[in-house]
């Protein structure tokens, strides 16, 4: 005789009502300083907002989510223990690369497969997560951009690095350059080049993390940073930031200030295009300003809504923030509503 076939959850037992939490899939390698300051600067806001919308905010490693799939038709899924629902749960999956979250990358990518395929709503789906990572599939992607990008020029690093085997591809590179990471955020890693030999010198020190490099013509010194909020196809909000005096870089790590000035009339007028190529709720587009024209720099599918620190109620912040879960919340009860029907939960006994 067969043993007993163990009792199968019934995913449609579990409540399938409105949206009721939003869960950031984030790596856990912040040391305790920087969970701090990330908590003060945008961590905790978002939960305070998404309260006042009715939902939960969560943040969670890639190691939280267990998935059964022992029924592929019916996966179930749990975030430390507690089962979700794409009726009730939408997973924020943009990819996170900084150095310390190298060994995550793999993990992180593969579990965002996995909740797609699992059939939830995911606003930054795999591939935008993908392109948004990488600066060059970035600019390769977006190469038609109204608003011109950046020439750029990928170069990996590893082990025959100091062969130069890459500089078959810097013929048309000027100097000064900028050379940064292609993959990290918040200005980290970005130095400016003078000359062939300061790349060797940088890729011999990315070599020791085989970090791959872009390198691109540096735009001057006093180039201002422009962040357009992108909410449901329109520009909503702009940030700007300027460097600091001798600084190539204008990211407030590296020193920038910030303000938040109406989105320039070319940026909102360009933001159409993106909007049509992306086609998801929440995006950020920043270009950079030379003084005498724009030129699109980056795509960041979860960038960050920078604090009106000037503003006790970060009054700001918050109205962004809480239009962008409002959009979530928006596009995936649309979402919900145009998808397939479900398979007929199968009943088990023992």
């Amino acid at each position: 005789m067969n043993p007993a076939a163990p009792q199968r959850p019934d995913p449609a037992a579990h409540d399938p009502g409105p949206l009721r939490r939003m869960c950031w899939i984030f790596p856990d390698r912040e040391s305790t300083r920087t969970t701090a300051t990330w908590r003060h600067y945008f961590w905790d806001l978002y939960a305070e907002v998404a309260e006042e919308l009715g939902l939960t905010w969560c943040r969670h490693a890639p190691d939280a989510v267990t998935v059964d799939a022992t029924d592929p038709a019916r996966p179930l899924v749990y975030v430390d223990e507690e089962p979700v629902t794409p009726q009730d749960t939408l997973f924020i999956t943009a990819l996170y690369s900084l150095p310390y979250q190298s060994m995550d990358v793999f993990n992180q990518y593969a579990l965002y497969a996995v909740l797609e395929q699992a059939g939830f709503y995911l606003p930054f789906p795999p591939q935008v997560s993908l392109i948004g990572n990488d600066k060059l599939a970035t600019v390769l992607h977006l190469a038609d951009s109204p608003v011109p990008p950046i020439p750029s020029i990928r170069i990996g690093t590893g082990r025959d690095v100091a062969k130069h085997h890459y500089e078959v591809a810097l013929g048309s590179l000027t100097y000064p350059a900028i050379v940064k990471p292609a993959g990290w955020c918040g200005g980290g890693g970005i130095n400016l080049a003078r000359g062939p030999e300061d790349v060797r010198g940088l890729a011999s020190l990315a070599q020791g993390g085989d970090t791959t490099l872009i390198a691109q013509p540096y735009l001057g010194d006093g180039t201002v940073d422009y962040r357009v909020y992108v909410i449901d196809g329109k520009p909503y909000a702009a940030l700007r930031r300027v460097p600091e005096a001798g600084s190539p870089v204008a990211n407030a790590s590296r020193g920038g200030s910030m303000d938040f000035p109406p989105v320039p009339p070319e940026l909102a007028e360009a933001t159409a295009y993106f909007a049509e190529k992306l086609a998801i709720p929440f995006f950020c587009v920043d270009f950079l300003y030379d003084g005498e024209r724009y030129w699109f720099s980056e795509l960041e599918p979860d960038g960050v809504i920078a604090p009106d620190f000037d503003d006790p109620g970060r009054t700001l912040q918050r109205d962004i923030t809480r239009a962008r879960f409002t959009a979530y919340r928006d596009a995936h009860a649309k979402w919900l509503a145009n998808r397939p029907l479900a398979p007929t939960p199968r009943s088990e006994t023992r």
